[in-house]
């Protein structure tokens, strides 16, 4: 494994129980009724914040009992109330809740209920009055500010560091910095990781934000209504780097010198619990 690249960014989970892993969205049952031939289920498909839309059909897939793949595909046909900004891609309007899912329910059906409540939560505009060209401005609009917070979703280490990291991100864009956000770089490789070495921030994708300025082109995972408001309306600061140097504990400023303090902090604390193992 490459030795981790000194980044302006950082998040760490120091516990075996608090590693990251591409996990699928929860599927609890709530109800189940059985009789003769006809069994009538009725469950509740969890879909936690961050979730990647793959991550999404692949527990649509499990709580239909369909064969893998089949939600991806009903994605493509589902004809889905997504904004013109979005191409297409449902990813980051897939909105985290609980759905109920029942023998009737379908991948698309299932699917559309979770873009629609995404608009209704996101308050995005569908449906309002006015021209076309107003309507798509406001979906832009919002659209952006999904994929922003699809970051600060990924990057923050608790709910309560999201207000500061979404000033982040402002503060880069604002003065044309790159994002350089690891969240971002894991989505272009398809996988979740602590370590990102100098050859991954060389990834040719206009998902990595280390080697591209501004905004990726569309959201990495599908955030909640925290990350949405911490987006709106992060607090004031003149923050430009942060890093969770132990679990709860993040750091946030816009000196580099003390940010290569707190990662060397974060490295320290990384090795500690690494050699307790």
């Amino acid at each position: 494994m490459s030795r981790p690249r000194l980044t302006r960014r950082g998040r760490i989970a120091l516990s075996a129980s608090a590693v990251l892993v591409a996990v699928a969205a929860v599927l609890v049952p709530v109800l189940t009724l059985t009789g003769g031939d006809d069994e009538a289920r009725r469950t509740a498909l969890v879909v936690p914040e961050g979730r990647r839309a793959a991550q999404v059909y692949a527990a649509v897939d499990e709580a239909l009992r369909l064969p893998g793949g089949t939600a991806a595909k009903a994605a493509l046909t589902a004809e889905l109330p997504l904004p013109k900004a979005a191409r297409g891609n449902p990813e980051g309007y897939l909105f985290p809740a609980t759905y109920p899912v029942e023998a009737a329910t379908t991948p698309a059906g299932l699917l559309r209920y979770m873009v629609s409540t995404a608009h209704d939560r996101f308050g995005s505009g569908r449906g309002a009055a006015g021209s076309r060209p107003s309507r798509d401005l406001a979906d832009a609009a919002t659209y952006r500010k999904v994929v922003l917070a699809s970051i600060v979703q990924a990057e923050a280490d608790t709910p309560a560091d999201m207000g500061k990291v979404a000033r982040v991100v402002h503060n880069r864009l604002a003065l044309g910095m790159p994002l350089q956000m690891d969240s971002t770089l894991n989505y272009a490789l398809d996988r979740s990781t602590l370590d990102t070495s100098h050859r991954d921030t060389k990834t040719d994708s206009p998902f990595n934000t280390y080697r591209h300025k501004g905004l990726p082109p569309a959201p990495i995972g599908n955030p909640g209504e925290e990350a949405m408001r911490a987006v709106a309306d992060p607090p004031a600061g003149d923050w430009l780097y942060f890093v969770t140097v132990k679990p709860g504990d993040t750091r946030f400023t816009h000196r580099y010198a003390e940010h290569r303090r707190n990662v060397e902090e974060f490295n320290r604390n990384r090795a500690g619990a690494s050699a307790a193992r």
